[in-house]
């Protein structure tokens, strides 16, 4: 089982960040996130703490009042 690895987090060309994952990692059968393509994630950070928390994105259903 591979729970780490060593990632990257860069900047490209268009002004956008990115992390790449280490391919082990990610292929792990206990990998919490199953991606054929691609996903949406929500990240979130603590200010001050050293750390990025990544989860899988809900998005909320709307109701119909709140269409209104």
């Amino acid at each position: 089982m591979v729970n780490e690895g060593k990632a990257r987090l860069f900047k490209n060309s268009q002004g956008r960040y990115l992390i790449y994952l280490p391919v082990d990692l990610a292929q792990d059968s206990m990998f919490p996130f199953k991606v054929d393509d691609s996903m949406h994630v929500n990240v979130s950070f603590k200010q001050g703490d050293n750390k990025l928390t990544i989860v899988e994105w809900k998005q909320q259903k709307e109701t119909s009042e709140a269409a209104t």
